[in-house]
């Protein structure tokens, strides 16, 4: 519905639903990527900074697929020219929910993981 909206010209009025979506996105990578993380710290690998960014930041690799699932099945590309600039705009746009959920997660890791090691008692 949101892609349609930005693509062929129609209006997207719920505006105040979508960031209730993005909220909840946010959570939900930031909660995914906790108990990743989680069970990496079990299994004693402590390299746990670039796994939280890009388990978080996997998403982005769903709006990719699904961006080209959009433009195979809805749209009507008949130029090259505008199926340069739909397949640059998505992966701008991929990009930056790369960066966005990717740092979400990294930092509800990060005040995870100080959480966690703050509470061990050295003797």
């Amino acid at each position: 519905y949101v892609l349609s909206s930005v693509w062929l010209h129609q209006f997207y009025y719920l505006f105040g639903f979508l960031l209730l979506v993005v909220l909840m996105l946010l959570m939900t990578c930031a909660e995914i990527t906790i108990v990743l993380c989680y069970f990496q710290l079990c299994c004693e690998d402590h390299r746990w900074w670039w796994r939280a960014f890009l388990t978080s930041g996997a998403c982005s690799g769903y709006l990719l697929a699904y961006s080209v699932y959009y433009a195979w099945t809805r749209l009507q590309v008949t130029r090259a020219v505008a199926a340069a600039l739909y397949v640059g705009y998505m992966l701008i746009i991929c990009g930056g929910l790369l960066l966005v959920t990717g740092a979400a997660g990294f930092l509800a890791c990060l005040v995870f993981v100080r959480a966690i090691y703050a509470a061990v008692k050295i003797d």
